[in-house]
Parts: structure tokens; sequence; C-alpha cells
């Protein structure tokens, strides 16, 4: 009986299937490199959008934030030594039941590849004031000075009023006029104010009512603060996909394609803010805004950057795809050829990000997927020479590619499905290779590794 020289046994030993089981996971993580390189462009296309809906979004008056009608008094402080002087201020009455309404009419502005959904809003706004316990909050020794009392309102960029805003008191409409800034000038809540005087109406013990109205254009988000004790807001829009955000959630919402409804009711024991004070207490308001966001559902940049943090998953399952047809087949797989394999799914990336900027996410994804996949299902026929292995392979990766496009779309279930998805693939790769000797090399002439096994026994 001739015993195989040690040399062959060594050769053979290297070319074992579990070695090369192995080195494909090696590669698989090598391929990572290149999705690194991709992610960049990724990231630059995405800082390029920002830049675009920042210009955009700042010459449409960008994200708004208003505040209803809140009642500001001048006061003054005597001073405390002689010689110094008195401080001054601005006290703030903030209205005991406040009604605010908004109508929303968007649109897409184009900037080469990218679209910015800006918005035309009418806003209405009213407000019951009740002077009775008024002032509760004001600095020690301090005096209101009556005569000089406002009526303000307030918005984040006034470059967006489309019309002057009105203010109907007693009823009598006046046109809105620049007024003193009434909030803390060191908060991030910036406020540019506008208002109305109303000495006639607003005296100690007094009630009265207010309503204003206001026509501006924005981007990107609108909100509105908690301005009264209570407040009642409602909003309408015809925008197909809004978020919702703030400190307050509506109570009652209805979203479809034609647009949205929203309604927040905040008492005010939920805003949590003094019913009067100093600038502060306009500052603090921050916190309770109300705000409706006009987002794109599919965001390309922000669904290819979520793609990427899987391309190690979807690498490996695409090499596990070729290892199961190269055992199965019995024919030998070049490593290059796996590396090949990667570079197209690296491509795929790119196509994806292309297309998807020029014709949407989803028929992007079609596209791009859909000749990816062709193409390695062709190569998986070329490789292994046999047309059947290439209608396995197209089968295989479809459902692959499938799966991609359905992670990118769940969001909030990505991970749950992925890590299902991930541990049924492993499963199915374990029954496929269940009779596989892994340490025995791969059959030149063609045979199964069952069939191999059997000749081994004989």
């Amino acid at each position: 009986m001739n015993q195989v020289p040690l040399s062959v046994q060594i050769r053979n030993r290297s070319r074992s299937m579990g070695l090369k089981l192995l080195l494909v996971c090696v590669l698989a993580l090598l391929m990572t490199i290149p999705a690194l390189f991709v992610n960049s462009i990724v990231e630059d296309r995405t800082k390029r959008a920002a830049d675009v809906i920042q210009e955009i979004s700042g010459r449409a008056g960008g994200q708004q934030t208003f505040l209803g009608p809140s009642l500001s008094i001048p006061y003054s402080v005597p001073p405390l030594y002689k010689g110094a002087l008195p401080t001054h201020g601005l006290y703030v009455v903030f209205p005991t039941k406040a009604e605010a309404a908004v109508k929303v009419y968007t649109q897409e502005r184009n900037r080469s590849l990218f679209k910015v959904p800006v918005y035309e809003a009418e806003l209405k706004f009213d407000a019951a004031f009740d002077l009775t316990n008024s002032p509760s909050a004001l600095p020690a020794g301090a005096e209101l000075d009556w005569t000089q009392a406002g009526i303000v309102i307030g918005v984040s960029d006034a470059r967006g009023a489309l019309v002057d805003g009105t203010l109907t008191a007693n009823g009598k409409t006046s046109t809105l006029v620049p007024a003193e800034n009434v909030g803390d000038e060191n908060a991030s809540l910036r406020l540019t104010y506008f208002g109305v005087k109303v000495p006639e109406l607003a005296k100690p013990n007094a009630t009265f009512n207010v309503d204003a109205n206001l026509r501006f254009s924005g981007a990107q988000r609108l909100a509105v603060l908690a301005y009264g004790k209570s407040t009642h807001f409602t909003a309408e829009g015809d925008w197909p996909s809004p978020g919702f955000d703030g400190g307050f959630l509506p109570t009652k919402r209805t979203v479809s394609g034609q647009g949205f409804t929203g309604e927040w009711s905040v008492p005010f024991i939920a805003r949590g803010i003094p019913a009067e004070g100093t600038s502060t207490a306009v500052s603090a308001l921050e916190q309770t805004a109300m705000g409706i966001s006009f987002v794109e559902v599919a965001d390309p940049y922000q669904s290819v950057s979520r793609s990427l943090k899987y391309v190690l998953l979807f690498i490996g399952l695409l090499f596990l795809s070729y290892f199961v047809f190269e055992v199965t087949a019995g024919k030998r797989v070049h490593p290059a050829q796996y590396v090949l394999v990667g570079i197209a799914h690296m491509i795929f990336y790119l196509l994806l990000l292309s297309l998807a900027e020029r014709i949407g996410f989803d028929w992007g994804f079609l596209v791009g997927g859909g000749a990816t996949v062709a193409l390695l299902s062709a190569n998986a026929g070329w490789i292994f020479a046999s047309r059947v292995q290439g209608l396995r392979a197209l089968f295989v990766f479809s459902v692959l590619y499938f799966f991609i496009y359905l992670l990118l779309r769940l969001e909030d279930n990505a991970l749950l499905v992925g890590a299902v998805a991930s541990f049924i693939a492993i499963a199915a790769v374990m029954y496929f290779t269940r009779k596989i000797d892994w340490y025995s090399s791969i059959p030149a002439g063609g045979l199964r590794p069952a069939e191999a096994s059997e000749k081994e026994a004989i």
C-alpha cells in the first residue's frame, strides 16, 4: 500500500474546505474597507444636501417658531442707593386661555438634485386675559407703567412674513409693528417681537380678549409655543408625511396621502411655567413648543447610510451563498472571484445613491438592485458553468436584496428582522453543509460532498 507523500498531505490540508471557509470570512471582513470609502461619499453628498437645504430654507424663512399674543408691561425698580440708576425691564402676563389655529400649504423647491419642503402658513391666535391677580411675580420694589402696556407676538424669523400681521382688540384692528424684546437675550430661544400698544385695555383687574392674524413662509418645521395658561392648538396641512415633535405631542392626529390634522391641549399644570413674570418666563416657553416637521419619507442619504451599517452582514451572506454553491457544485471558486463579488456589491451602493437622487429611493433600489442581482447571478452561472446554478443564484440573491430593502424600510424593527433573518441564513448554511468533511478538499471531479464521503468509505 503506497503511502501519500507528506508534501501532498500538507497541500491537501491547506486546501481543505474548513480553511477555505475561514478565508472567505476574512475576505468578508476585508471588504468593509472599501465600504468606508463608499460611506465617505455618502457623507459628502449628505453634507452637500444639508448646505442646499440650509440655503433654500433661509430664503423661505427657515424653521419658524411662534409666540401668541402676550401682554408686555414696562417696569422700573428704584435705585438701592443714591447716585445709582433705576433698573428697567418688561413684565409679561400670559393669557389665561389661548386658542391657536394654523393652516399650512406646502411645496417642494429644487436646487439641482436636492429637494426642500417649504410652506406658507396662515396663523390665527386668540387670547383671553384676566388681570385680576396681576402682578403676582413683580420684582421687589418695581413699579409698572400701565400707560405703555402692549400686546406682543413673537416669531423666530421675521423675514418669512408674507403680509403685515394684524391684531384685533375691542373691535379695533391694528397693524403689528416692531416691539421691544421681551425674552432673555442669553436664552437659546431667540424671537423677533411685534406688537400694539393697548393702554386703554391693559389696566389693573381688567379682563379683555384679543386675536391676531399672521401669514408666514418657512421651511422644514413650524412650531407654536404654549403661550397661555391653558393652550389649545389645531393644525392642518397638505403635507403627507409630517413629523410631530416638541415638548408636547398632539392628543389627536390624522395623516393621509392628502395631508394631516393635529390637535394639542396643554393645561396649565402640564406647561409648568408661571402665568406671568419677567423675561425668563418667556424664554422658558421653548420647552413647550408644539412642532410639525415636514420631512421626506425616503431620504436617500439616510437610507444608504443605514444600509452601510449592515454591510458586513450583507457581504457575509453573499459570500456564504457562493460558498454553499461552491461546496454543493464541487467546483472551486478562487478568492479573487469572491473579491469581485464583494466589489460588485460595493458598486451597488454607489448605483443606489446616484439613482435615488434622481428617481427616488424605491425606483433607485429597484434598478440598482436588479442590475446587481442579474450580474451576480450571471457571474455564478459563468463560474460554475451551469445554468441551473445561475438560476439558483438568481433566486437566492433576489431574496437577499429584497431583505436589504426590507431592512431599510422597517426602520424601528430593522434590528429584530435583521437578527432573525441572519439566524435563519446561518441555519440554512449549517443544514446544506451538514455532510461536509471540513478536512477534505473540494472534489475536482464535480462530486458532491456526500458522494465523496461514500467513495472514501469504499
